[in-house]
């Protein structure tokens, strides 16, 4: 398989560092291009393009982060900052909107009610994706 867009959702987890890396040897082999994005969610009271400081400040802080570890790959890495009411659309808008060939998620073991649990957003990734999701758990 051939990945020359490769869509990498973080949220600043461990996971988030190695789907990063596995993203870039991915790519390395057809010289292909990696985005990152951290989704900020804005609750309902407030306007889509609401100024939300701090968040945005942690967002910049996770995907500059990415950006060094590609360096440190010697690779490069386009990020951004999308801001939505709901994590899982947004990613999955974001996959359609730039035809990426494979989302790439890091995902780290969480329990809820003493059972393995990806929460809400992986499931909604996995069932709507327009393309092969890959999830790397740490």
């Amino acid at each position: 398989m051939e990945f020359q867009k490769i869509l990498v959702p973080v949220v600043g987890s461990e996971a988030d560092v190695e789907a990063i890396r596995l993203a870039i040897r991915l790519a390395k082999k057809e010289k292909g291009k990696i985005w990152s994005v951290y989704v900020v969610t804005i609750k309902r009271a407030l306007p889509l393009d609401a100024e939300i400081g701090p968040e945005i400040d942690k967002a910049e802080s996770i995907l500059d982060h990415m950006e060094i570890l590609a360096e440190e790959e010697d690779y490069e890495v386009e990020t951004d900052v999308l801001q939505a009411r709901d994590v899982g659309p947004a990613i999955i808008d974001e996959a359609v909107e730039r035809e990426v060939d494979i989302i790439l998620m890091g995902v780290k073991y969480k329990r809820r009610f003493g059972q393995f649990s990806l929460g809400s957003v992986v499931p909604y990734v996995l069932k709507n994706s327009p393309c092969p999701v890959i999830l790397y758990q740490h």
